[in-house]
């Protein structure tokens, strides 16, 4: 660039090679150790010269960024885009950007953690360990569910919930099925699964898991009628966003014993108030959104997000754009 345009970083910080690496051709602000960003007065002040953000978590909303009449990119560090009003961004013409595939096998990873541990308890009588009140063999009482061999349905069979679906085929010889707004064959073929219609997938499956995104669509999509359809010995696994399940149905659920039990990632809120019941369940693994949380994936999506607020800033065409239309502007 011949003229350094600015980017604030928000919420994340970048590793040091990185900021270099933006640093080389942008001035940059970085506002990742702010708290109540969006409250900051000087986070709002810097808006006003900002031509893009990188950052996540954070609700961008329509009013903010009408402080930013510069801005030309959003490069989202994360594969979700429930944070952005993507309509007031492509009539602006602002290009949004994410982070997909970087992630995938990191966050197949969790599910299947989260499968592993709520089928075998793990957690639960991993803490009757450190309590130490294992003192004898392990009884009925205490006994898990295999996962091999076991039905898993799938929610939502994008490139997350097709990894997913590989470590459960290929790995424990689970029967897949699966339940998306669109048919793929592909996926059909390589690992033997069956597209079902979402009533029938919670009738029939002994995991459930959930990939989809959070929409207007999919918003409290799990509810009391849809747990009860998945019956006493089903294991529900969520990935996706809180939003897509009614919360207090879910637990509900659990704690009736309508479902066996559940593994999770994600809540309605976040960080996950002590005083919730999930955060006290036996029959709950609850885990504080790591999906893609290691050192490889995040610097891999941080890489990606920088890369892509850059090509924007630079007139190129970004590896991973969301909003297409606004890019046609």
């Amino acid at each position: 660039m011949s003229t350094k345009k600015t980017v604030i970083v928000y919420q994340r910080a970048l590793k040091p090679d990185l900021r270099e690496k933006l640093e080389r051709d942008c001035h940059v602000l970085d506002f990742s150790q702010t708290q109540n960003l969006t409250e900051d007065g000087e986070f709002k002040k810097a808006l006003s010269q900002a031509h893009g953000l990188i950052g996540s978590s954070v609700n961008l909303t329509p009013e903010l960024l009408d402080q930013a009449p510069n801005l030309e990119v959003v490069s989202s560090i994360s594969v979700g885009v429930d944070n952005y009003d993507i309509d007031y961004l492509s009539k602006r013409g602002i290009v949004l950007c994410h982070t997909p595939d970087v992630l995938t096998e990191t966050t197949a990873d969790t599910a299947f953690l989260l499968i592993l541990a709520s089928a075998r308890r793990a957690v639960e009588l991993a803490e009757m360990v450190k309590r130490g009140e294992w003192t004898g063999g392990i009884a009925e009482p205490q006994f898990g569910v295999d996962v091999q061999g076991k039905k898993l349905g799938i929610v939502g069979m994008g490139r997350i919930g097709a990894a997913i679906a590989r470590r459960g085929k290929f790995g424990f010889n689970m029967s897949v099925s699966y339940h998306n707004r669109s048919r793929h064959e592909d996926f059909e073929r390589e690992l033997d699964a069956d597209w079902k219609e979402l009533d029938d997938l919670l009738r029939d499956s002994d995991f459930v898991c959930v990939t989809v995104p959070l929409s207007d669509a999919t918003r409290q999509m799990f509810g009391q009628r849809e747990f009860e359809l998945m019956g006493k010995d089903t294991i529900f696994v969520n990935i996706a966003r809180g939003g897509v399940v009614d919360e207090p149905a879910m637990i509900e659920a659990l704690q009736k014993g309508t479902i066996r039990a559940a593994g999770l990632d994600v809540f309605t809120t976040e960080p996950l108030p002590n005083e919730s019941p999930l955060a006290h369940m036996d029959n709950v693994v609850a885990l504080p959104h790591i999906g893609s949380a290691t050192h490889e994936t995040r610097y891999a999506m941080a890489e990606l997000a920088v890369d892509n607020a850059l090509a924007v800033l630079e007139g190129d065409k970004p590896k991973a754009p969301y909003n297409w239309d606004a890019l046609d502007r």
